[in-house]
Order: C-alpha cells, then structure tokens, then sequence
C-alpha cells in the first residue's frame, strides 16, 4: 500500500499528535467505515480515543486528506 499525506493531513497530524501508524492501522483495521462519493471515512479507537481518518483510494494509491478524534 502506497500512503501519501496531504499537507492538511500533517499539518494535523503534528497539531493532534497523531503517529502515522495509528493512521495506517485506522486504514488497514477500521472499527467502520463510510463512504462518501469518492472520499472514504475510516474510525478506529487508538488509546481511548475514536480517531477518523478520511482518506481517497485509487488502485494501490491512498491519499490522506484529513485526521481528528472525534
């Protein structure tokens, strides 16, 4: 799997302390998922807190748009 990060997504990831392997594992074991037209959301619980990854898959391409706890 080839990840990118958005500028956005690591701006935020160094504002909310988010390590790229919560990331990577939110993607790979997600609690759940939605779907929104092209934009995927996935949710996962990392140390107590439900992290939302929302991400854009193109064939073995994942571009990360944005992270927060919600």
């Amino acid at each position: 799997m080839n990840i990118k990060f958005s500028y956005h997504a690591k701006k935020r990831m160094t504002e909310r302390g988010v390590k790229e392997k919560d990331i990577i594992e939110a993607i790979e074991f997600p609690s759940y998922t939605i779907k929104r037209g092209e934009e995927i959301e996935a949710y996962r619980n990392i140390n107590n807190k439900n992290l939302k990854v929302v991400y854009v898959s193109k064939g073995k391409f994942i571009k990360i748009i944005t992270i927060y706890y919600t």
